[in-house]
């Protein structure tokens, strides 16, 4: 039996278990929404908890994704973009599951600056892609 000695650069190592981490607790907070939460929180609750979750997931697989894009992309944006998805996972998801869990609403301008974050990561791999175009051209 072979093995496949591919020695990842810590970045990428960090956004596969980052990816794998967000994505799994995706799934068990999306089951645990669906049917534990179910009776505790509101329509309007487990509307919110689910977009939490379905961004979390969403992001979490664009981390472990990242790594293999390292042949197309500068390893420094796919840094930057990482970043920013951990980041956004962490202040939008986060965010929401805890205004859904306390009630306290200041944790909703939180969400926004989460978002923000996502949105900055796909600028950063549209850059990445754009610089590496211009320097091949």
């Amino acid at each position: 039996m072979s093995s496949n000695n591919v020695k990842l650069s810590r970045g990428a190592g960090s956004f596969i278990i980052l990816g794998a981490l967000f994505c799994g607790s995706a799934v068990v907070l999306g089951a645990f929404g669906a049917h534990a939460l179910k009776s505790v929180f509101t329509m309007s609750q487990l509307s919110t908890f689910e977009v939490g979750v379905r961004y979390q997931m969403y992001h979490g697989l664009a981390l472990l994704v990242l790594p293999s894009l390292t042949t197309y992309l500068p390893r420094t944006w796919l840094q930057r973009a990482g970043i920013c998805f951990v980041v956004g996972c962490l202040l939008f998801s986060g965010s929401l599951y805890a205004l859904v869990a306390t009630g306290i609403t200041w944790f909703g301008p939180i969400t926004p600056l989460g978002g923000g974050f996502f949105i900055i990561g796909w600028i950063m791999l549209i850059l990445g892609a754009l610089l590496r175009n211009r320097m091949e051209k």
